[in-house]
């Protein structure tokens, strides 16, 4: 007896030693990750507020000229914000539907064997570096919008035709670059969901479909929306793919207008910049990472609300 007491309480220590050190790596992991957004922030805001304020903030966020070469610079990024907003927007609009219905596709209505097929090639679409979206879109998608454009503007005097190099090129190339994270976040919301929940609803004489809309997708939200958020990041930091199909020209947002967004602006002239031009592209940066900040803080504290009223 003594000896299997010796035991128990060996390993009961073992285990307690154990739990300590894992929770001291989760405290040095999670301090880490608030030490690197609090240090990703300080180093934005000290690169790129200056520039705000030497340009001016009406002329910087306001202006709708980009030229920071010229004699007389001009550093209006009005252009690029919107276009930024107008794809993003476009693109959340049109491929969340797509994304969900794929999700709850895959997750409810496919069979077993039918979807251990679907979602890997789902998630074969991750791993696609931007870069090949963006040449694919060159080489096939920008050919089609031009013929697109062709039908829709023949005989229009006032139209500048882009070759299919437009927004509407950039918007479908986001739309398929955000759906494996969006797909496959929901995938995992939806079959996270206890199943007591759906089989409560089919018993009360719901169908598989009003189950799934009023039942499943409210339940998994959350999720859902944590995916949207990253499907929102990812459309919003995009720049390798969208800079070889959206023509790259600093112009008001239209959907067969070559435009530039305000990564791609980022990337195509920081290779050259110098001076305030640089300090200017650091500045767009930080535009962009107070927009991704502030999505972030809006969706949640609508979620937390959400949650709220449905507890009361």
């Amino acid at each position: 007896m003594p000896l299997e007491g010796t035991t128990i309480f060996a390993r009961a220590r073992s285990k307690s030693l154990i739990e300590r050190t894992m929770k001291a790596v989760f405290i040095v992991c999670g301090c880490f990750a608030i030490a690197a957004v609090l240090v990703i922030t300080i180093y934005m805001i000290s690169s790129g507020a200056p520039a705000m304020f030497q340009i001016g903030f009406a002329e910087f966020f306001l202006g709708t000229e980009w030229a920071p070469t010229a004699a007389d610079p001009q550093f209006g990024i009005l252009p690029l914000i919107l276009t930024s907003l107008t794809g993003t927007g476009l693109t959340i609009a049109v491929g969340v539907p797509i994304a969900l219905m794929s999700a709850v596709f895959v997750a409810e209505m496919a069979h077993g064997r039918l979807a251990k097929i679907v979602r890997p090639a789902i998630e074969l679409l991750a791993g696609i570096p931007s870069v090949v979206y963006g040449l694919l879109g060159l080489i096939l998608l920008v050919p089609m919008i031009s013929k697109l454009e062709g039908n829709v503007f023949a005989g229009d005097p006032t139209h500048t035709f882009t070759g299919g190099a437009n927004l509407l090129s950039g918007v479908v190339v986001l739309i398929i670059m955000i759906l494996p994270t969006v797909v496959n976040i929901s995938i995992t919301s939806l079959r996270a969901v206890p199943p007591e929940y759906k089989e409560a609803s089919l018993a009360m004489g719901a169908t598989k479909v009003q189950t799934i809309f009023k039942v499943m997708i409210p339940a998994a939200r959350s999720g859902i929306v944590t995916g949207v958020v990253l499907g929102i990041g990812r459309a919003l930091g995009e720049a390798m793919a969208i800079i070889l199909v959206s023509g790259n020209v600093v112009n008001m947002p239209g959907l067969f207008a070559s435009v530039r967004f305000l990564t791609t602006g980022i990337v195509s002239e920081m290779s050259y910049a110098s001076g305030l031009h640089r300090e200017a592209l650091f500045s767009i940066g930080l535009v962009l990472f107070v927009f991704i900040m502030v999505i972030n803080i809006v969706l949640n504290t609508l979620l937390k609300k959400e949650g709220a009223r449905n507890d009361a």
